[in-house]
């Protein structure tokens, strides 16, 4: 397994499919603060927490300038479902090749992402981490760090 980035260093770059065919890359967000977050799995009871805490938080996220991106190892499929399950209203990578995961260190030992959370400034560095998420209050972590970090 790779080692996780740290805070400071420039954040990895990726290209992974979402929906319907689509490609996002990382650096396509460049002038933004990213929340790259990472998670298990779709469907599942914290995952779906996790998310949901996202979606409900998002017209404050982004008010802040704040995108979001969910990685999981799960495919495309799987990803359209949970969004259209949830209504989610940010991009989910697809990382069924564990490409992205790897750059990140995040791999569990089960092969899937663990719950890991990645604050990226709007010049692509790692501003913070989150190796513990409270899933059901997420979003609100996110707010509240980069209201810190820009105070």
């Amino acid at each position: 397994m790779s080692e996780m980035p740290k805070v400071g260093d420039k954040a990895p770059d990726f290209e992974s499919e979402t929906y319907g065919g689509e490609k996002i890359k990382l650096s396509d967000f460049k002038g933004n603060i990213v929340a790259l977050y990472f998670y298990p799995k779709d469907n599942t009871g914290t995952c779906t927490k996790e998310a949901c805490s996202m979606r409900d938080s998002m017209e404050k996220l982004s008010k802040k300038g704040i995108k979001i991106i969910g990685v999981s190892t799960d495919g495309v499929k799987s990803h359209e479902n949970f969004r259209d399950k949830y209504d989610l209203n940010f991009p989910l990578a697809s990382d069924k090749s564990k490409d992205i995961i790897t750059k990140y260190g995040v791999e569990s030992d089960f092969g899937s992402a663990r719950r890991v959370t990645f604050l990226i400034d709007s010049k692509g560095v790692i501003s913070h981490i989150w190796l513990k998420v409270m899933a059901s209050e997420h979003g609100r972590e996110i707010l509240d760090k980069v209201e810190e970090l820009l105070n």
